[in-house]
C-alpha cells in the first residue's frame, strides 16, 4: 500500500479586502496619471472601508460553515491589508485559530515600476514596457522587481512546507490576486498558456475564496473567485487588477 504524500486537506485562497492602494490606483488609471498617489510603502497599504466590510463578510461566511469545513489554520501575506482582512475574518467568525505569517506569500515586486500606472510606464520606461509586450506577463522582470514566474518559485517553496506543516489539516490562505492566480498554476500543474487564459478572462475579485481539495493525492479546484458570500451580506464586490497588471 502506497502512503499519501502529505498535503492539507483543503486550501482555502482569499485575496485580501479592497485596499486604499486599489482606490488610488484605480483613480489613477481613470485620471491618466503617470504616478498612484498614496503615500505608504506596499507592505503598509491598509484596507479601504469596503475593504474592511467585505473582509467582515468573509467571516461570517466562514463562521457559518459546518464545523468540519472552517479554517484549522490561517497562512497569510505579511502585507498590512492581507493580515487586516485576516483579523477582521476570524474576529467576525469567531474563530480562533493561529495564523502564521509567511514572507513568500507577498504581492509581486514591481521594482521601478513600482507605482507607476500603464500611461507611467509607458512614460518613464519605455524600453521596460517594450521588454514587458515582447516577454509577457510571466517572464518579464521589471529591474529590481520579479515576473510571475519568480513569484510562482518562492510559493512552490511554501507549499512545501504547508504540506509538512498542515498535514491533513484546513487551510485559509490569505493573500494577493497574483498570488491566488499561481497557487492555481502550481497546484494544478497548469502551463503557460493556460494560466494566462485564465488571466485575461478575469482578475481575482477582492475577498473572494477559490478552495482546492486533496482528493487522491492531486488538488481539485471546487470553487474559483466565488463571491456569493459578500452580495449574502450587501457587501460591495470589487474588482482590482493593481498598477501594471500586477493584480495588487
Amino acid at each position: 500500500m502506497v502512503t499519501p504524500a502529505p498535503a492539507p486537506a483543503s486550501l482555502v485562497l482569499v485575496r485580501h479586502g479592497e485596499s486604499v492602494g486599489n482606490l488610488a490606483a484605480a483613480r489613477a488609471e481613470r485620471e491618466g496619471a503617470e504616478v498612484v498617489g498614496i503615500d505608504t510603502r506596499d507592505a503598509d497599504t491598509p484596507l479601504s472601508d469596503r475593504g474592511r466590510e467585505q473582509a467582515q463578510a468573509l467571516g461570517v461566511w466562514l463562521g457559518a460553515l459546518p464545523a468540519d469545513e472552517r479554517p484549522e489554520v490561517v497562512w497569510c501575506s505579511p502585507y498590512l491589508r492581507t493580515r487586516q482582512t485576516a483579523a477582521a475574518a476570524l474576529e467576525a467568525a469567531g474563530l480562533d485559530v493561529p495564523v502564521r505569517l509567511d514572507e513568500r506569500l507577498r504581492d509581486r515586486e514591481l521594482g521601478v515600476l513600482d507605482r507607476l500606472t500603464r500611461v507611467g510606464v509607458e512614460a518613464r520606461h519605455p524600453q521596460e514596457a517594450e521588454r514587458r509586450r515582447l516577454l509577457g506577463k510571466m517572464y518579464h522582470r521589471p529591474p529590481g522587481g520579479e515576473s510571475w514566474a519568480d513569484v510562482a518559485l518562492r510559493l512552490r517553496s511554501v507549499l512545501r512546507d504547508l504540506a509538512e506543516r498542515e498535514d491533513g489539516r484546513r487551510v485559509l490562505v490569505v493573500a494577493h490576486d497574483a498570488v491566488v492566480m499561481l497557487l492555481r498554476y502550481v497546484l494544478e500543474a497548469m502551463d503557460e498558456d493556460q494560466l494566462m487564459a485564465i488571466v485575461r478572462e478575469r482578475s481575482v475579485r477582492n475577498a473572494s475564496v477559490t478552495r482546492l481539495d486533496r482528493v487522491d493525492d492531486a488538488w481539485l479546484l471546487t470553487a474559483f473567485d466565488e463571491v456569493g458570500h459578500l452580495a449574502a451580506l450587501d457587501a460591495a464586490v470589487t474588482e482590482h487588477e493593481g498598477t501594471d497588471d500586477a493584480g495588487a
